[in-house]
Order: structure tokens, then C-alpha cells, then sequence
């Protein structure tokens, strides 16, 4: 059985190892700053950013923020993505990777948002978004899409994938947003027409990456059904929100040995921290979907 303990070890999440990550990552803001997002939550989409039917329009403003006006929130999830390119225990780079919660406001959508942009401004990496969340879809309004047709769709084998898939104005990410909420979401994620499409996606491109956005564990079982099949789990953890005994719960359901790392929302700094990154944008604490 898994420790809570040798997880959040895992994670790295100690004191000395914020402040580290703080003082580096304050000295690459110097010498690389982020460029923008070209697409404003206020800006007219271009031809290229249509889908069938429908536009990628207005970001949801708090995604457009975090990403344009903190400069300190995209090098947390460039340290992030830099974990999943060259994992620490030298395992192979995951292609599949699933992030999750153990209950609803976590930020699971915001991280999976964020984490899929950080991918894309890769040299050589191509991310694709799939919100698996079919009750509490959240990834076609963070990017401003039309959620009439998504997985739900594909999954009831009303359309085609390629039909689906919306591009948007960062040109190596894309979304497959989730369609209308079914009547019976955890039926169809745990069919073996979405265990195919796992390894479809999977195997169909050598630089993509895929994300899976899943509902909170604890709260849907479909959630433990496609943790089996990706390979790798990215757990999302809001400070005050999920308490040990509920982690815990989720590391013996998933298992240590799939957790790619945690990613603690809504944490507390403390002064010194604070003084650390002054100046240099604000740190990540206040979201949640």
C-alpha cells in the first residue's frame, strides 16, 4: 500500500524545493520571457481557428491571464512539462496522460489547460486536449469552442474523430472538446471503443501527446476505469480541499507506480517565498473550476 507521504516525496513538494524552483525560474524570466498567446479573449478568430460549424472564440479570462499576464505561472508549468519529457526515475516518456482530482474544485481543468499550452510551446512537441469530463465539461470553454459535438459523439459512433478534433490559435495544440453531456458518461468511457481510441491516439503520432481531462476520481468511477489504460497520472491536489485520508485513497486506486507527479493548487507562501517572487508576477493560488 502506498503512503501519502512517499507520493508528496515524490512530488518534491517541500520548502527548499519551492524556493529553488522560485529562485530559477525568476532568473529564466529574466532571460526568456514568455511570448504572448496570440488570440485575446477580446480579438476576432481567424479562418484557420474554425471547426465545422462552429468558431474558437473567447478564452475563458482567467485562462487568458494566467497565460499572458503572469509571468510566473507558465515557468511552473514549463517545470512540469520538462518532468514529462525526461522523467526523473529514467522511465519512457508517457504519451498518454491523465489528469485527475480527488474532488470537484480542484483545478484539474485549469492544469490540464495550462500543461496542453506549455506542450505546444515546445520545440518539438505537439499536445491534444481531451475532455473526458462528459458531466462537467470545461475544456471548449476555456478555448472559446462550440461543445455541441465532441467525444460523446465519437463514442456513440455518430462521427468521425478527424471531425471533432478543433484546432486552435496555438498551432501545435488542439482540443477534442466532450459534446453534450449523455445520459450514461461512465458507460462510455469505460467502453472498448474509448479504450481503442486511448491507443489510437497513442500510436497515430510519435510527437503528440494526449491529455486526458477526467472527472474527479472519487466522485465517478469511469475516472478509475481509464487510469488503467493511459500511461501515466498527473494528480491535482487544492490545498484545503482534499484531506490525506482521501490522496491516500486515490494512490491505492491508481497505484504509486502510475502517479506522475501532484500538482498542489491554491498553496500557501510563505514570506520568504513571497519576497522571492516579488516583482516577478504572482503565484498560482485562487483558481478553480
Amino acid at each position: 500500500m502506498a503512503k501519502i507521504s512517499e507520493v508528496l516525496k515524490k512530488a518534491q513538494y517541500d520548502q527548499d524545493f519551492e524556493r529553488q524552483v522560485a529562485e530559477r525560474k525568476i532568473q529564466q524570466l529574466k532571460q526568456y520571457p514568455a511570448e504572448p498567446i496570440p488570440v485575446s479573449s477580446q480579438e476576432k478568430v481567424t479562418p484557420q481557428h474554425q471547426r465545422g460549424n462552429s468558431q474558437s472564440g473567447k478564452w475563458d479570462e482567467r485562462l487568458y491571464q494566467a497565460v499572458n499576464d503572469d509571468s510566473y505561472l507558465p515557468e511552473v508549468f514549463k517545470t512540469l512539462r520538462s518532468r514529462i519529457l525526461h522523467p526523473l526515475d529514467g522511465r519512457t516518456m508517457p504519451k498518454t496522460i491523465m489528469i485527475t482530482s480527488a474532488l470537484p474544485k480542484e483545478g484539474k481543468s485549469f492544469v490540464t489547460a495550462n500543461l496542453g499550452i506549455s506542450l505546444a510551446r515546445g520545440l518539438d512537441q505537439h499536445a491534444l486536449l481531451v475532455d473526458c469530463d462528459l458531466r462537467k465539461p470545461a475544456m471548449a470553454k476555456m478555448f472559446g469552442l462550440n461543445n455541441s459535438r465532441g467525444l460523446v459523439d465519437y463514442l456513440l459512433d455518430e462521427a468521425a474523430l478527424p471531425e471533432l478534433i478543433a484546432k486552435i490559435a496555438i498551432k501545435s495544440l488542439s482540443v477534442l472538446p466532450s459534446g453534450k453531456p449523455p445520459a450514461n458518461p461512465a458507460e462510455l468511457l469505460g467502453s472498448t471503443r474509448m479504450a481503442a481510441l486511448v491507443e489510437e491516439l497513442s500510436s497515430r503520432y510519435e510527437d503528440r501527446i494526449i491529455i486526458f481531462d477526467t472527472p474527479p476520481l472519487l466522485v465517478a468511477a469511469e475516472s478509475s476505469v481509464l487510469a488503467g489504460q493511459v500511461d501515466a497520472v498527473i494528480l491535482v491536489v487544492r490545498q484545503s480541499c482534499s484531506g490525506r485520508a482521501q490522496i491516500q485513497k486515490i494512490v491505492n486506486i491508481i497505484g504509486e507506480e502510475r502517479i506522475l507527479g501532484v500538482v498542489f493548487n491554491d498553496q500557501y507562501i510563505n514570506p520568504l517565498q513571497e519576497s522571492i517572487i516579488k516583482g516577478y508576477g504572482s503565484y498560482y493560488g485562487g483558481y478553480y473550476e
